[in-house]
């Protein structure tokens, strides 16, 4: 919605004007803004039968519950969340942690995701795949963390503020654009700079190929997210090459996450195994290990 200047277009909550439900369809900005509303109404929904049927799961398994509710709780706090942004007419930190926090679900999605397909818990196998790569894994969040909030330092900072079409325009953070860009390029490029030292030295040591393809995966990521933001700087921030950067900031978590995941091979839970064993690193594991 910062995007599209749809920020405002519905200026109550829950309902989008005063008792009026939903948007006009006449009204381009309302409409951008209740269909946001209404996706994430039935993302709670789906969200909620995930939960049950964790809860009725037999096995019952502790970890895909929690992760389960952490989503849903998740959600529905993002959308109270949205609905104080609404009402303070988009104060730029309240986006920014909007967007933090709906990042923050995207890590517990591809958990779920994970787990969901794998054994965990008592007697489960947790075969370490690389053992110096490990702590580069959990280093890579501290630098994702850093891009990110520089990342949304630089657009709470740039021109698009949400609002348009004679709503209120925003205030914007109290940085000013080119520094917060300068500090977001340099966490950019330790981030990048980082994976790229580890996929080489990966790829050269005859690492389990697991490790090396999510380093890879991130390298390839990174890479074209370093691109796509110097060409849109050069632009002046063209909206369209801002919503592909914040795409790519989600790639961009998926693949941190991914290569942290992979660092430990796990059994997959029976029925998702696709082949009895495959070569990998030299030695013979369960196909569909991750």
């Amino acid at each position: 919605m910062r995007l599209t200047g749809s920020g405002l277009g519905c200026p109550d909550w829950p309902n989008c004007f005063g008792h009026q439900l939903t948007a006009p369809l006449g009204q381009l900005h309302a409409v951008i803004e209740d269909a946001n509303r209404i996706i994430t109404v039935l993302l709670v929904a789906l969200l909620s039968i995930t939960l049950l049927a964790a809860i009725l799961r037999r096995p019952r398994r502790t970890d895909l519950v929690w992760l389960s509710a952490g989503l849903v709780g998740g959600v529905i706090a993002d959308a109270l969340l949205g609905a104080v942004v609404v009402y303070t007419k988009l104060n730029p930190w309240l986006v920014s942690g909007h967007m933090a926090l709906s990042l923050s679900m995207i890590v517990l999605a591809g958990m779920l995701f994970h787990r969901s397909g794998h054994r965990y818990g008592e007697g489960a196998r947790r075969e370490v795949r690389c053992e110096w790569t490990v702590p580069i894994a959990r280093l890579l969040w501290a630098l994702l963390a850093a891009v990110l909030l520089a990342g949304m330092a630089t657009t709470g900072s740039g021109p698009h503020s949400g609002g348009s079409d004679g709503q209120l325009v925003a205030r914007r953070l109290p940085f000013s654009l080119q520094s917060a860009a300068w500090v977001h390029s340099v966490c950019a490029v330790a981030l990048i700079a980082t994976v790229a030292g580890a996929y080489l030295v990966l790829a050269r040591t005859g690492a389990p190929r697991k490790v090396v393809n999510a380093a890879g995966r991130l390298l390839a990521v990174g890479a074209a997210q370093a691109v796509l933001g110097v060409v849109q700087y050069a632009t002046r921030l063209p909206v369209v090459l801002v919503e592909l950067h914040v795409l790519g900031a989600v790639a961009l978590t998926i693949g941190v996450l991914r290569f942290q995941l992979v660092q430990v091979a796990r059994d997959r839970e029976p029925g998702t195994a696709h082949a009895a064993v495959v070569v990998d690193g030299g030695r013979l594991v369960p196909a569909a290990s991750a």
